[in-house]
């Protein structure tokens, strides 16, 4: 099945497509010559209104009225930041740091607004808009087509876009190589590589990414990223023992991972309001009702934060297993413990405990299934 996912906290104008995530920002050393920023911005067609901008890492929100289409907000930045504009509940992603900053919106078209005037965003503008844009817009031509495919049960469209799809992002995962090794020291490239490479990260790959950067970028907080998905790719890599783990059923019952031991077991976190989720639950409920009787069992971890919702999922997806959560979300304590950054995703531990597969979506889940349950 299509990899159809979201970074933690990047829900819309990023590379990946139709997931689901939380929260990042991103800090850095360089010192810069403004001490202030200034955003100058026009909405067109549109004389009144609320435009808000979203820091995503303080969470904090700002807000300004418009006045004949113009509006301007001022503060300072004490490092490079990932914030969120929005307007009329559209919004769009862009970094923040001191100095002048414009803002061309065209009304009903946030998506195609014009934000330049500061170094960080100009790289971000020639990444987003001149090398990554053709493959995106591919990408984002797939991912519909997918879904169409979907509705009508259409299996082979299904597994030819995957491919297409999988292409495409092996040429997106070059272009972010390519593009930091001609931008070591650019915040763009830490963001990129944390952006494409941070869902199940391969070791030996995202740890040689991270050494292109320059020191000064390693340290930012996108940089940190990495380094925290470095280390978590360590714990939980093919041969590990999977990190244990209790967590709280839907009656309150405490369940452990180490309890599952004896059986091959997939630890499958998900959510109720995760569309690649659901799409991809149907996949999961055939493999458990094809394997369970030769020793197969899986742990559903959600990141649901409200019971009602997350309990209606798993009657209407009919997930018969085991299922946790301690509804606090992205800051769920089995999420952070396996750096999981972006859902679906799982890890197939075997009667020992020890992970042997991860990642596995659709087809590759029965394959090895099949292989180790043979």
């Amino acid at each position: 099945m299509l990899k159809r996912i979201l970074l933690a906290g990047f829900c819309t104008g990023m590379i990946f497509i139709a997931g689901c995530h939380g929260n990042d920002s991103p800090n850095t050393t360089e010192e810069k010559k403004d001490t202030a920023y200034a955003i100058i911005g026009k909405v067109t067609r549109q004389d009144n209104g609320i435009i808000y901008i979203y820091h995503r890492q303080p969470g904090k929100i700002d807000s300004a009225f418009l006045d004949h289409g113009f509006f301007k907000f001022s503060g300072k930045a004490d490092s490079p930041e990932l914030c969120t504009i929005d307007f009329d509940g559209h919004s769009k992603s862009f970094f923040l740091e001191n100095g002048k900053i414009s803002m061309l919106i065209k009304k009903d078209s946030l998506r195609y607004a014009l934000i330049s005037g500061t170094k960080t965003q100009d790289e971000y503008n020639y990444f987003t808009n001149q090398l990554s844009k053709s493959v995106a817009d591919q990408m984002a031509e797939v991912d519909k087509a997918y879904d169409a495919a979907n509705q009508k049960k259409d299996q082979k469209t299904m597994d030819s876009l995957d491919k297409r799809y999988e292409a495409l992002d092996l040429e997106l995962k070059q272009l972010v190589v390519d593009f930091t090794k001609s931008h070591p020291a650019s915040i763009i490239s830490a963001f990129e590589i944390y952006s494409n490479f941070s869902y199940n990260p391969r070791l030996g790959q995202i740890d040689s990414f991270y050494n292109l950067l320059d020191s000064p970028v390693r340290i930012t907080y996108f940089g940190k990223q990495i380094l925290i998905s470095i280390e978590k790719a360590k714990l939980t890599a093919i041969g590990k023992p999977a990190p244990e783990f209790s967590c709280n059923d839907a009656d309150g019952n405490s369940v452990t991972l180490s309890s599952f031991r004896g059986t091959y077991t997939l630890v499958d976190f998900w959510a109720s309001w995760c569309g690649p989720c659901r799409l991809e639950n149907p996949n999961v409920v055939n493999a458990y009702n094809q394997f369970k009787k030769k020793g197969f069992g899986i742990l559903g971890v959600s990141l649901d934060e409200t019971k009602p919702e997350w309990i209606k999922a798993i009657k209407k997806d009919r997930l018969d297993w085991t299922q946790v959560a301690d509804l606090k979300g992205w800051k769920s304590d089995p999420v952070i413990l396996y750096g999981v950054k972006s859902i679906p995703m799982n890890y197939l531990l075997d009667k020992n405990g020890i992970i042997v597969a991860k990642g596995l979506r659709g087809q590759e889940l029965e394959s090895k299934l099949t292989e180790l349950l043979h």
